[in-house]
């Protein structure tokens, strides 16, 4: 703690006793393949699909739905035509006219962009030098997805198009695997990423705006379109002393994980007058016992009311968000899940969570009414 300049008080952290608020129960369980899967995720882009998810593991994207009674419904799947592909991560976006797209990559460094109306490739971006670690979308603008990569980059690309609009690399990027990255929730131009050398790094689009509205009207060949690199970071944060595998926004504040068994929220304190300066003000820690190894990424539901993380011995953490002290909602577990949990899925109002696991296992858990006793 000492080299960070925190300020205000001692972070809270949580009590690992659950609240009973919400209890959960496993209402299906499918074992999809031998291979391990590393990435599952709603659909929080359609209101129309809220109830449909993706996960990948393996060479194979496939589309699911939640039905009633804890029914596991598979609607399409997606094979990759190179066997040695292995995707590590899937999102939800869609072109401008709202068809909905699956968005996967992996090992390869390639981004396949899959049209989830007809089960083809609708585009397949290639760029990257390595592979991909994570994809997220823009939640105001999902036909903008950014993607986080082995090769020390992210990259901020256009679905509908297909143009690489930005780079964030260089001079002040990551210096080792990037690991996660995320949109901010409501400020358009902004961008969180974390990976193995330890840090968050926070980054503005606003100069660099009108290449991305340039990306929508775009006529000529993808590959001439003039991608600008963006060089350096707005701020730099030192929490973990650790891989940082996993960072997503929680309005202002940062929710991030390293491999030592919490999660931690912290806010950034930006020095206007320079840039990358600032202090960190670690506010809160949600203790997760047993998350010790990295590549392990947590969810929230839509209204970010909730977290759900596993960890490496099949069990599920549920933490309440909006609370100080830290509330643990529910610990889940189950005799037979036993295989790292490499992530969960959240539903939109937090009342199914999905997990994906090493084993090649998808666990569907669903909220039952707590009896008041």
């Amino acid at each position: 703690m000492a080299k960070i300049a925190a300020l205000g008080c001692e972070p809270v952290v949580g009590s690992l006793a659950p609240s009973r608020k919400r209890e959960y129960r496993v209402t299906n369980r499918l074992q999809e393949g031998k291979r391990p899967l590393y990435a599952v995720v709603f659909n929080f882009i359609d209101s129309q699909y809220f109830n449909v998810f993706a996960t990948v593991g393996g060479n194979r994207v496939t589309v699911y739905q939640c039905l009633e009674g804890g029914v596991i419904a598979v609607l399409q799947s997606y094979i990759d035509e190179d066997k040695d592909e292995s995707f590590y991560t899937v999102s939800w976006a869609c072109n401008t006219d709202g068809a909905p797209f699956v968005v996967s990559g992996g090992v390869n460094g390639i981004i396949r962009v899959i049209d989830a109306g007809n089960e083809k490739i609708h585009k397949s971006f290639v760029g990257h030098g390595d592979s991909i670690n994570e994809i997220r979308t823009q939640p105001l603008k999902p036909c903008l997805i950014v993607s986080a990569s082995k090769d020390e980059s992210v990259r901020l690309w256009n679905v509908q198009t297909g143009i690489c609009i930005l780079i964030f690399a260089g001079a002040g990027g990551h210096r080792n695997e990037v690991l996660s990255v995320d949109f901010h929730p409501s400020d358009m131009y902004s961008i969180a990423s974390c990976g193995m050398d330890n840090t968050v790094k926070i980054w503005s689009m606003k100069e660099f705006w009108t290449y991305v509205e340039k990306s929508f009207t775009w006529t000529d060949l993808p590959s001439k379109f003039p991608t600008k690199y963006v060089q350096f970071p707005v701020f730099i944060a030192s929490v973990h002393s650790n891989y940082v595998d996993c960072n997503r926004w929680l309005g202002d504040f940062m929710l991030s994980k390293s491999v030592d068994n919490e999660i931690v929220l912290w806010e950034p304190r930006m020095k206007e007058q320079s840039p990358g300066e600032g202090t960190v003000d670690i506010l809160q820690k949600y203790p997760v016992p047993e998350c010790d190894i990295w590549f392990i990424k947590f969810s929230c539901d839509f209204h970010y009311q909730s977290v759900a993380i596993g960890n490496r011995e099949g069990k599920i953490y549920v933490w309440e968000l909006n609370s100080s002290p830290p509330v643990l909602t529910a610990r889940l577990s189950h005799t037979q899940s036993k295989s790292p949990i490499r992530q969960t899925a959240m539903s939109f109002d937090g009342s199914t969570i999905l997990s994906c696991c090493e084993d090649g296992t998808i666990w569907r858990w669903d909220a039952v009414e707590v009896s008041a006793s």
